[in-house]
């Protein structure tokens, strides 16, 4: 069981702390536990009615009628909200309330009534990706383990090859050849799931080599696959590795090649210096990218 102090909850689920304390003497919404030395903290079961609770409250519900509904109401209310609010926030907050409890089952249910509702790429870039990113920022502050991220990237992961499956056999006249890889101690693939998936369903090709790749290793599969674009992220600090050499060495060993770099740590870099490189700031780039191919060279350029 976790136990979470008012702070964590604060993070969390995004009631200020003074609210909290004002609806527990008000409301009676929940009572906190007591440690030894009389420091209130909550529990799992706390933490996810809390949750349920800051959803329904920012949808517009008053918490003074919040307060009137038993726990099974409160969630009932949310799966309602979930299934047909195009609020993209409070479907993130439910995907949190799935991840902190470990509901295998609700999470599954809520991506694929989010899938079913906004189509499969809007639920990735409006209501995934955000998650995933406040679950990063959550666990560098201490408020999730590591568990908690390895739990829903998982659900995550497999959600993005059963969708990659059902794009084999699609082809596009004008069907374009990419590889995607992940730079040697890159170990966060779910960018290069989501692009994989992107490019597939355009009915383009796609050499997939995965994440770690040592640039040892690149060398026969890109001469085999003769890619018109090569697609790259990096998204974890690498402070041994130089960005521009690394860089310059893709370019310089595949000059018929356009490679693609996206990713916080290749975003925050400047690399002008190579006309063969297009920088990618969001997959919104990436997709308007894969839907100009096929369109003069320049609307494909002006990308960068």
């Amino acid at each position: 069981m976790g136990t979470f102090s008012i702070k964590d909850i604060e993070a969390l689920t995004g009631i200020k702390c003074h609210t909290l304390r004002i609806w527990e003497q008000r409301y009676s919404i929940i009572v906190p536990k007591r440690s030894d030395t009389n420091i209130r903290y909550y529990d799992d079961q706390d933490l996810k009615t809390l949750l349920n609770i800051s959803v329904l409250n920012d949808s517009g519900l008053k918490i003074s009628e919040i307060a009137k509904l038993d726990n099974q109401e409160i969630a009932q209310k949310v799966v309602e909200l979930s299934s047909s609010t195009s609020e993209y926030k409070i479907h993130i907050r439910s995907f949190i309330a799935a991840m902190m409890s470990f509901d295998e089952l609700g999470f599954h249910k809520l991506l694929n009534t989010y899938i079913i509702q906004f189509g499969f790429e809007e639920t990735f870039l409006k209501i995934v990706f955000p998650f995933l990113q406040e679950v990063g920022l959550l666990w560098q502050v201490g408020t999730l383990v590591p568990s908690h991220e390895h739990f829903v990237s998982n659900i995550i992961k497999q959600k993005l090859y059963v969708a990659i499956d059902g794009q084999v056999g699609k082809s596009n006249p004008n069907k374009k050849k990419f590889l995607l890889f992940l730079p040697e101690f890159e170990k966060h693939s779910l960018g290069l799931l989501f692009a994989n998936y992107i490019i597939r369903s355009r009915g383009h090709e796609v050499l997939f080599l995965g994440q770690e790749v040592p640039l040892t290793d690149l060398r026969e599969a890109f001469e085999k696959h003769s890619p018109d674009f090569i697609l790259t992220l990096m998204t974890i600090p690498q402070h041994d590795l130089d960005k521009h050499a690394f860089v310059k060495f893709l370019t310089e060993s595949w000059p018929k090649s356009i490679i693609l770099i996206s990713g916080p740590q290749f975003v925050a870099e400047n690399f002008e210096e190579f006309n063969t490189v297009i920088k990618l700031t969001c997959f919104n780039h990436l997709i308007q990218l894969i839907n100009n191919l096929g369109q003069p060279e320049s609307k494909i350029s002006a990308i960068s």
